[in-house]
């Protein structure tokens, strides 16, 4: 009956994992469609912690489907791997509640051999890849010459085709990097065995969502990353190479866009990001420390997928602006407004100075952030808040605090999370 999209609104790791949770117990279908095993989820329910890479968080509710769309690049043993964490945990993962996209794209070790080697080639102008692959695998899907999900259903034409491409991108390793080149044969042995256990969950999930969206169905689209990490929109150079925005949800399932309900913009009450690429918001001092954490809970800012400590900064209303025109967002999910308690004052970035100009939006999207930052400043408050479940209960400034982003934002923040656990949620 309705798609609702989760995106997020900065450079990813804004913390959608925990709202495609809270958003899913009324949900039928959970779907992936962006991606691969560089993003990383994180659901907290009580004393367990569920990192996923691949499969929809979503999941963790044991009445919903999850998909894996056709916009995907699937890494078939992180994927294999993730089942297994799952089922171990309790978690009920058949053919019957996971549906992989037969047109969603494989990552084998060739193309994570040459995601290293291209890395290692750019010395200083490095992009800060995850170094998983991805890249190749989307340049293979859009050179035409890329494994499809449907090819393991055939397990002898599948490890023809294996065979081909690592052959081919050794002689890329050989030539280009200098780099040793793979076991071919290895190779092919290893991910047919892949393919004869994945077999029962590939299909053509476009045809599936349709049919139950038609049927009444409520189906919630889990982006991952950042629309700031977006290949067109984002802060290019220093993006993925696919499309974690609203648009790209459409495409990578294969939905058309009059079953769009609600577009769910996911942001921190600060900014963050990981790896190379500009932050005009970032700070390095004591206040970098409190925002960030020390690293021994999970929830502290270092990456789920990478494990790198993320970079922190004030929040930007700039880029957020810009995102939410990019995606139609038409609500936001605040979170970690917890971690601010404590900072004597916060700040926004309403706006960017050069030279006597002032923009309080970007004259050319995100490539270009040589900007000084004009700040806005807000005071902070001393309580903790994780305890707090209604609106009325959070501390002034944390009220008007939210109602500023509101103001900046043009959109309403219905939700704001208020701890890593599945409860610590404020609904207005």
């Amino acid at each position: 009956m309705t798609l609702n999209i989760v995106i997020g609104t900065q450079w990813g790791d804004e913390g959608k994992g925990r709202v495609v949770d809270l958003l899913a117990a009324e949900a039928d279908y959970v779907a992936r469609f962006a991606g691969g095993d560089n993003a990383g989820h994180t659901v907290q329910v009580g004393a367990q912690t569920f990192k996923l890479h691949l499969i929809p968080s979503g999941v963790i509710h044991p009445h919903t489907v999850g998909v894996i769309g056709n916009g995907l690049v699937v890494n078939p043993k992180t994927l294999l791997q993730e089942i297994e964490m799952t089922r171990a945990a309790g978690v009920e993962i058949t053919p019957e509640r996971l549906r992989i996209s037969h047109a969603a794209h494989i990552i084998t070790p060739a193309y994570i051999a040459l995601d290293k080697a291209r890395e290692q080639s750019r010395g200083d102008e490095k992009i800060g890849t995850t170094l998983r692959g991805i890249g190749p695998a989307y340049n293979h899907k859009a050179a035409r010459s890329g494994l499809r999900m449907e090819s393991m259903l055939d397990l002898e034409e599948f490890a023809e085709a294996v065979v081909i491409q690592v052959e081919g991108v050794n002689e890329a390793l050989k030539n280009l990097y200098g780099a040793e080149p793979l076991d071919t044969l290895e190779i092919a042995k290893e991910y047919v065995d892949y393919a004869q256990r994945l077999y029962p969950y590939i299909g053509n999930v476009s045809y599936l969502l349709n049919d139950a969206l038609r049927s009444g169905a409520n189906v919630l689209a889990e982006g991952a990353q950042g629309t700031l990490l977006d290949i067109d929109h984002g802060t290019y150079p220093f993006v993925t190479s696919s499309s974690p925005t609203a648009a790209g949800a459409l495409v990578g399932l294969g939905i058309g866009a009059s079953h769009v309900a609600r577009v769910i913009g996911v942001t921190k009450a600060f900014q963050t990001r990981v790896g190379e690429g500009p932050f005009p918001t970032e700070v390095f001092d004591d206040t970098a420390n409190h925002l960030r954490g020390t690293g021994d809970k999970p929830w502290d800012e270092f990456g789920t997928t990478t494990g790198r400590p993320r970079r922190v900064g004030w929040l930007d209303a700039v880029l957020l602006r810009y995102t939410i025109q990019i995606n139609g967002v038409t609500e936001l999910t605040i979170t970690k407004l917890d971690v601010l308690s404590g900072l004597r004052n916060l700040f926004i970035c309403t706006g960017y100075q050069r030279d006597e100009n002032i923009y309080p939006d970007l004259p050319l999207g995100p490539t270009d952030l040589d900007y000084e930052t004009v700040y806005e400043e807000l005071p902070g408050w001393d309580e903790d808040i994780m305890s707090i479940r209604q609106w009325d209960d959070l501390p002034k400034n944390a009220q008007a605090y939210i109602q500023r982003i509101e103001d900046v934002a043009g959109v309403p923040a219905r939700y704001i999370s208020v701890g890593p656990e599945r409860d610590q949620v404020i609904k207005r």
